[in-house]
C-alpha cells in the first residue's frame, strides 16, 4: 500500500510517500537522479520526489502527476486506487484565489441598516501617515439588507419579513450568483433568523451557504461577517479543487491539511480553513522532527521558491484568532506564521540607486534566469552566481521539456550586464560576484527582520532557540539567517527540502470548536465555563465521528483554552483552561508581563471566548537508525572542490553527499552538502555535525 503526503506550493509541489511495495521500490531505483529512497525498518521505504507546480505543457495537476510518477503510470492512464491507502494534501489554491480576486460570486445577507458594515471594518488605518486611504475591494458583489433584529439579550425586536428575503434572494440566483454569505447582529448568540435564511437559500438552490453562528460563532459582528464571506467567496472554488482531486483517486481517503496545523476528512474541508494549508504543514513538520531531535525551543524557517515562512514554538502551537490575508480580514484559528515575499524565485531589481529583492516572484513558469524559460534573475541565480548552487546537483527538470539541466551561462551574462549597468549608473565598480551577494544580504536581512517579529519583539531570546531550516531554498542561507540573529545552532532534518509535505504525514486530524462567552472571570462563571467545555469537546468528537475517524485506533488528547482580556480592552490571550480561576488569572498575567511589560492586577478579567481542541492522534512514518561503518578517524571524502564566494572572497570548497556522510562526521565550512532534493551551503566558521538518525546539525564554531 501506498501512503502520499503532498503540498503544493508556489514554484514546487513536494511529495513525500511511504510503502511497503517492493514492486515500487524496484522500478524506481532506475531513476536514481529523480527519486530519493530512504529504507525504513519492517520491509518499509520513504521516496521523496518533487516536480515543479505550473508545467502546462507536462501535465495538469503537480500533486496528481506526482502520484502517477512513482506508480510509473502515463498521463492519461488511470490511477490504480487499490494500491492507495490515503492522500494527506496542503494547497494553495484558496491562498492563489484570494490573492488574485479568482473566488465565486457572492451575495451578502446582512441585517437592516448595517449594509456597509463591513466596507467600514474597524477604520484601520494601515498606514497613519497616507493623506489617501485606498480600501482593499470587497470580495462580496452584491448585499441584501434583511429586515429583521435581535437585541443582545435575545429579544426579537423586528420578526424576520420572509417574502421579502426570498424575493431578494431569487433575484440574485437568477443574476447569476450562487454563494451567499448571511450574517446578522446577534446572531452567534441568537441564530434563529439565520437559520431560515439559510433554508430558503437552499429551496431556492444556491450551492453555498455560510452562516455566520456557523462559520465564527464569536461576538464582533464585523470580524464574524469577513470570516464568513472569505467562506464563502473561497469554499465553492475549494470543492471544485478537492473533487478534481477526487475524482482521479476514487474510493481513496483523501484529507487536507487546515490552516491551524490539523488535518481534515476531504469533504469537510472549507474556505475559511484552507488559507494557510500548505504553510502549516511545514511547521508542523519543523516541530515533530526538531521535538524527535531532542529540541524544545524552535524557530521555524520555510524558505520556498515564492515566499519565506517563520514561526515560533516553545511547547505548542501557537495560533492566532484574528489575521489578515491579501486584505481580507478573519477570525479563525490560524497557526501565528510570519510571512514575507522572499524566496529562491523572488526578482532582483537595480531601482537606479539601490538593490531590491522582490516581493514580486519568478514563480515556476518562467521562473528563475536559469530555468531556461526566459525568467529574471533571482535569489536562486545569485546562489548560482556565487557558487553555492552548482547545477550538476540540482535535479535536470527545466526548459520546456522538463529534462535540462540549470543555465549558469545565462546567470553569469546577466549579473555581467547588470554589473555593468550598475556601474555606469552610480560608478560604484562592483563585481558581477559582489553584485549577487548584495542581493542575498538585503534577502537575509529582510527574512532575519521576519523572524525578530515572532520572537525579539515579543520577548523571546532568540539565541536560545534552534533555527529549524527547511523549504528548497533555505538551506542556502540558513548560516546567514544565523548569524545575523546571533543563533549559533541550526537543524536540518534530512526531508528539509520538503518538509512541508512531510509535515503532512505528521499531522494528526484535529477538530476545533469555539464559542463566545463575553463574561467576568470569577468563581460563579467557573461552572458555566465547565459545561461549556463539555459541550465544545462533545461537538468536536462529533466532527471527528462525522469524518469517519475511528477513536479505538489511535489516542485522543483534549485541548481547552480560554481567551482573555481586561475589562474594557480588546487585545486576548489564550491560557489553558483550569478549574482554579485564580491560577487561570495568573497564568493570564504571567503572559501579559511577557508580551507587553505590565500588567493591570486591579482590573477585572473578561472571558471573550473559549474553545476545545480534539486531536485524533495518527500513525506516523518512523524515522530509521544509522550506523557508522568508517572508522573513528576517518574523514569522509568530498566529491569534488568547488569556488564558492563568501564574506567578499572565493573559498575552495569541498562538495560532499550526504549520503556519503555517517553519524560523528563533523565537516567545518566553508563546504556544500548536496541532496537530491536540497543544496546545503555551510559558511566559514560554521560546522556540520550528523546524528545517527541522518539529521545534520550546524553549530557556530567561533
Amino acid at each position: 500500500m501506498l501512503k502520499v503526503f503532498a503540498d503544493r506550493g508556489g514554484t514546487f509541489t513536494d511529495i513525500v510517500a511511504a510503502t511497503n511495495d517492493q514492486g515500487i521500490i524496484d522500478r524506481l531505483v532506475t531513476h536514481p537522479q529523480r527519486f530519493l529512497i530512504v529504507p525504513l525498518p519492517n520491509q518499509q521505504w520513504v521516496i521523496v520526489y518533487k516536480l515543479l507546480s505550473e508545467n502546462p505543457e507536462q501535465y495538469q495537476d503537480a500533486a496528481i502527476q506526482g502520484i502517477h510518477d512513482i506508480l510509473g503510470l502515463s498521463r492519461n492512464e488511470a490511477i490504480p486506487t487499490a494500491a492507495i491507502e490515503v492522500v494527506k494534501m496542503g494547497t494553495t489554491v484558496a491562498t492563489n484565489a484570494l490573492l488574485e480576486r479568482k473566488g465565486d460570486r457572492v451575495a451578502l445577507l446582512i441585517t437592516k441598516g448595517f449594509k456597509d458594515a463591513l466596507r467600514i471594518g474597524y477604520q484601520n488605518r494601515p498606514d497613519i501617515f497616507a493623506r489617501q486611504i485606498i480600501l482593499p475591494t470587497m470580495l462580496y458583489e452584491e448585499v441584501i439588507e434583511v429586515e429583521q433584529r435581535y437585541d443582545a439579550r435575545g429579544n426579537e425586536l423586528i420578526p424576520l419579513n420572509v417574502e421579502r428575503v426570498r424575493k431578494n434572494l431569487q433575484a440574485v440566483y437568477d443574476g447569476g450568483i450562487r454563494s451567499c454569505a448571511i450574517v446578522f447582529m446577534h446572531s452567534d448568540r441568537y441564530p434563529s433568523h439565520e437559520q431560515q435564511v439559510a433554508q430558503i437559500a437552499q429551496e431556492i438552490g444556491f450551492t453555498q451557504i455560510s452562516v455566520s453562528h456557523q462559520v465564527s460563532p464569536l461576538m464582533k459582528l464585523v470580524s464574524r461577517g469577513d470570516t464568513t464571506v472569505v467562506d464563502a467567496y473561497l469554499t465553492p472554488i475549494l470543492r471544485r479543487y478537492v473533487n478534481q482531486v477526487a475524482s482521479k483517486l476514487p474510493g481513496v481517503k483523501l484529507m487536507f491539511m487546515k490552516s491551524d496545523g490539523g488535518l481534515v476528512a476531504a469533504e469537510q474541508f472549507q474556505g475559511k480553513d484552507s488559507i494557510l494549508s500548505g504553510p502549516a504543514g511545514g511547521i508542523v513538520g519543523a516541530v515533530q522532527t526538531s521535538k524527535r531531535a531532542g529540541f524544545e525551543k524552535i524557530i521555524t524557517f520555510d524558505m520556498g521558491g515564492t515566499s519565506t515562512d517563520v514561526a515560533h514554538f516553545k511547547g505548542e502551537y501557537e495560533r492566532q484568532l484574528e489575521s489578515e490575508i491579501a486584505g481580507a480580514r478573519m477570525r479563525v484559528p490560524v497557526l501565528a506564521i510570519n510571512t514575507i515575499a522572499a524566496g529562491g524565485g523572488s526578482i532582483l531589481f537595480f531601482d537606479g540607486s539601490s538593490y531590491r529583492v522582490g516581493p514580486e516572484s519568478a514563480g515556476s513558469n518562467p521562473g528563475p534566469a536559469s530555468y531556461r524559460r526566459g525568467g529574471p534573475l533571482t535569489v536562486t541565480d545569485a546562489n548560482v552566481m556565487l557558487g553555492k548552487i552548482h547545477p550538476q546537483y540540482f535535479p535536470a527538470v527545466f526548459g520546456v521539456d522538463g529534462n535540462l539541466p540549470l543555465d549558469k551561462d545565462i546567470v553569469t551574462e546577466k549579473f555581467a550586464q547588470l554589473a555593468q549597468d550598475i556601474a555606469a549608473t552610480t560608478g560604484n565598480t562592483s563585481t558581477p560576484e559582489q553584485v549577487a551577494a548584495g542581493f542575498i544580504a538585503i534577502a537575509v536581512e529582510n527574512m532575519a527582520n521576519a523572524i525578530k517579529k515572532i520572537s525579539l519583539q515579543r520577548g523571546y531570546d532568540v539565541t536560545q532557540y534552534v533555527l529549524c531550516c527547511f523549504g528548497g531554498a533555505g538551506a542556502q542561507v540558513t548560516c546567514l539567517i544565523a548569524d545575523t540573529l546571533g543563533m549559533t545552532k541550526i537543524f536540518l532534518h534530512p526531508y528539509a527540502g520538503v518538509l512541508s509535505a512531510y509535515g503532512m504525514g505528521l499531522a494528526d486530524i484535529r477538530a476545533m470548536r469555539e464559542a463566545g462567552v463575553e463574561k467576568v472571570l470569577d468563581k460563579e462563571l467557573a461552572p458555566e465555563l465547565q459545561q461549556l467545555m463539555k459541550i465544545l469537546e462533545k461537538r468536536g468528537k462529533e466532527e471527528l465521528s462525522n469524518g469517519e475517524v475511528s477513536a479505538e485506533i489511535y489516542e485522543r488528547e483534549i485541548i481547552r483554552k480560554l481567551n482573555l482580556k481586561y475589562e474594557g480592552t480588546s487585545s486576548t490571550l489564550s491560557v489553558d483552561f483550569v478549574e482554579n480561576v485564580e491560577t487561570m488569572r495568573l497564568d493570564f498575567e504571567k503572559e501579559h508581563k511577557l508580551r507587553y511589560g505590565f500588567v493591570q492586577s486591579e482590573k477585572a478579567l473578561i472571558v471573550e471566548s473559549g474553545s476545545v481542541e480534539v486531536i485524533q492522534k495518527m500513525d506516523t512514518p518512523a524515522e530509521p537508525l544509522i550506523s557508522r561503518t568508517r572508522g573513528v578517524d576517518e574523514i569522509p571524502t568530498p566529491v569534488e572542490i568547488v569556488k564558492m564566494f563568501s564574506v567578499d572572497r572565493w573559498y575552495d570548497t569541498p562538495v560532499y553527499r550526504r549520503e556519503d556522510l555517517q553519524p560523528g562526521d563533523a565537516i567545518k565550512g566553508s563546504a556544500i552538502i548536496v541532496e537530491k532534493i536540497s543544496t546545503i551551503v555551510v559558511e566559514p566558521e560554521w560546522e556540520a555535525k550528523l546524528t545517527e538518525r541522518n539529521h545534520l546539525i550546524l553549530e557556530r564554531i567561533a
